[in-house]
């Protein structure tokens, strides 16, 4: 493909050389640089592709991008694009790479704190049973059909997001749904095309501190890039921030929560128990009108299935195919009932911090549990800061705590038990240490009491545990299979 293709509609200089040339392939790491390609040299937290610029010509690279001056590149015969942010060119470069795949989709952009994850699965939920095919991308995995690959990112670089688009287009799917973080914003990661429909949830103090967000206010503006790239923007007229997320928006807004003002609202909501489930029924009104249920808890679940219904009734869902999609979605370690025994309730998720962890208390609590018992830790290597607040936070919410391992990282895990130990005694919350986290959720199912809500919660969809830089599998799915396998007493 000729460069100057891939740079239409970019603003760039051309140092040296000519646009006007065959490149055989772009890449932004210098040790998959090779003959004729395109090397775009991105500047990160701990690197800077500019140093490594000589070490792509060397391999034979025809071509670099660059934002500032590169080292050992001068008459080397290779063309020399300047551009002023290689991240953002980089979204457009390979846009057109790719065909502009997003041209042949419906696409659907979700981002806030909270709720990213489960409203893009209500979506996909929701979609398919209407008819559509749904390709979805998300910190758990990228689904393409049948193919289902694992995430390393939220949302992926923009080279490899343009990659995902171009074979959901391929595969023949009609949507493509995703989860859009603050940190892809502010990198440009969804640059190279706009969305159909952008999403807000919610937006609470989070990623905030080194290589995230340097204040709550850079990480309100890197959310608010979503609503001048996409055309309709449908947001949480709850949310106190809504209106400041949406300022300087370029598309048309839809609103949805509980309140008067909220152009597509829930109202008589009413908790749903039964043996082993917990959920929540109410009634749609304003843009819609229907009688929904979700088989997961709490006014934030009423939030993401309000989000889905907003972006579904676009498409001409019908009422039918909503109220199934939303009893049949189930989303991996978010709020993920686990059943074990009809006398209690068990469910793992992914609360991680303090914020997340009082939410999904506070939620268990309105269905009135004998007991609420809570078993987590917290990551090595990580803020101390964030194990005395969830600690603290446990302590006050939760009949029982059971403090265990979650990811030790670099760190001794009985030193972060320590650390959790310290929040917890400034309440007068019960608490036991186990610190292997099998024997813990053992002591949590084997002392389960009639009515008792049992939350494993941090772990959510992740299926290993990080010691010493390995990753062991672990699984807190397969580990409840194989204490029951195993005969565990008292259930």
């Amino acid at each position: 493909m000729k460069l100057s293709d891939l740079l239409s509609g970019l603003e760039y200089t051309c140092l040296q050389g000519t646009a006007d040339r065959e490149v055989t392939r772009v890449v932004h790491d210098s040790r998959k640089a090779a003959e004729g390609c395109l090397f775009i040299c991105l500047e990160g937290a701990n690197y800077d592709g500019h140093n490594f610029a000589g070490d792509a010509v060397a391999k034979g690279a025809a071509a670099l991008m660059v934002s500032r001056a590169a080292e050992g590149v001068a008459d080397s015969g290779v063309t020399v694009i300047r551009v002023p942010d290689t991240r953002y060119a980089m979204a457009f470069v390979s846009a057109a790479l790719f065909g502009h795949p997003a041209g042949r989709l419906k696409t659907i952009g979700v981002t806030g704190t909270k709720g990213k994850t489960t409203t893009t699965y209500l979506i996909k939920s929701i979609l398919e049973n209407a008819g559509y095919r749904v390709g979805l991308v998300g910190t758990i995995q990228v689904m393409i059909g049948e193919t289902v690959i694992h995430a390393e990112n939220t949302t992926p670089e923009s080279y490899l997001l343009q990659e995902y688009l171009a074979e959901m287009a391929e595969a023949g799917m009609d949507v493509a749904v995703m989860e859009v973080s603050s940190q892809a914003l502010m990198l440009h990661r969804t640059q190279g095309f706009v969305f159909d429909y952008g999403v807000f949830t919610n937006l609470e103090p989070d990623h905030i501190g080194p290589n995230e967000h340097g204040s709550f206010e850079e990480y309100l503006a890197c959310k608010a890039l979503l609503f001048r790239q996409c055309r309709v923007g449908i947001v949480n007229g709850d949310d106190s921030h809504w209106r400041e997320v949406t300022r300087g928006h370029t598309c048309k807004l839809e609103t949805f929560g509980l309140g008067e003002g909220c152009m597509l609202r829930a109202e008589d909501m009413r908790l749903v128990q039964k043996p082993g489930e917990l959920g929540v029924a109410f009634r749609v009104s304003g843009l819609a009108d229907l009688e929904a249920e979700v088989r997961t808890p709490g006014r934030f679940s009423v939030y993401n299935a309000l989000a889905a219904i907003a972006v579904c009734r676009h498409f001409r869902a019908d009422r039918q195919a909503v109220c199934r999609a939303l009893l049949e979605a189930r989303v991996k370690g978010r709020i993920e009932m686990v059943r074990v025994s009809d006398r209690f309730t068990l469910l793992i998720d992914y609360a991680h911090n303090a914020m997340a962890l009082k939410s999904l208390l506070e939620t268990l609590r309105e269905y009135g549990p004998h007991r609420l018992i809570c078993l987590f830790g917290c990551g090595g290597n990580r803020s101390r800061q964030r194990r005395y607040e969830m600690g603290e936070v446990s302590g006050r919410l939760a009949d029982l705590t059971i403090i265990t391992s979650d990811n030790p990282r670099f760190e001794e895990p009985q030193a972060i038990m320590d650390d959790i130990r310290t929040g917890m005694e400034k309440t007068h919350g019960e608490y036991v240490e186990i610190c292997d986290r099998k024997e813990a959720i053992a002591y949590a199912i084997s002392h389960g009491q009639e009515g008792d809500i049992i939350v494993l919660a941090g772990k959510g969809h992740e299926d290993y545990q990080e010691i010493r830089g390995v990753k062991y599998p672990m699984d807190e799915r397969v580990l409840i299979r194989e204490l029951l396998e195993e005969g565990l007493e008292h259930i």
